[in-house]
């Protein structure tokens, strides 16, 4: 059995317009929600074999919480451009690239890839995974090359406005 962990990035500060996007930071609301999270996450005994990230600066503040929560190596921390700017196809066909000792990966990016990316692989639909929201899926396999033809079973779906009034 695999499991796929989507985790989309905290909110952005849009506040600076010469900042480009790919270096774009995290917001107030974004630094709250982030570490909630990861908390929330490590709750339910969902432990990241394999973290894949997006290199954009918000994705990779976001992984920052989730590798303290979890006392990740960072040093294990895989970067993968293709998440920021291939879409959620070319995520897929990575997902199948992943080596089979890794049972739970965690991967942190960006819509609309990783609603698309969620949607593709289940048998249900998601109208949008806010930031910092989580999609948990179990695949009913045992190697990463089945992502591309199969689809799993949704465990989970959480995201920050469950737990947080709108202000």
């Amino acid at each position: 059995m695999k499991t796929l962990v989507i985790i989309r990035h905290s909110k952005s500060d849009w506040s600076d317009p010469h900042i480009t996007d790919i270096e774009r930071p995290l917001n107030k609301r974004g630094k709250r929600d982030a570490p909630f999270m990861a908390k929330l996450l490590k709750e339910k005994n969902v432990y990241p074999d394999l973290i894949l990230t997006s290199p954009a600066e918000r994705a990779l503040q976001t992984v920052k919480y989730f590798v303290d929560q979890f006392n990740y190596d960072k040093s294990k921390i895989v970067v993968r451009e293709e998440i920021y700017t291939m879409g959620s196809t070319a995520i897929r066909k990575l997902l199948s690239q992943i080596d089979d000792l890794h049972n739970t990966v965690f991967l942190f990016g960006h819509n609309p890839d990783l609603t698309s990316l969620a949607n593709q692989l289940m048998d249900m639909f998601i109208e949008n995974i806010p930031t910092t929201g989580i999609v948990c899926i179990d695949f009913d396999f045992n190697s990463w090359k089945e992502i591309l033809t199969s689809k799993g079973k949704l465990r989970f779906f959480e995201y920050p406005k469950k737990y947080f009034k709108k202000k």
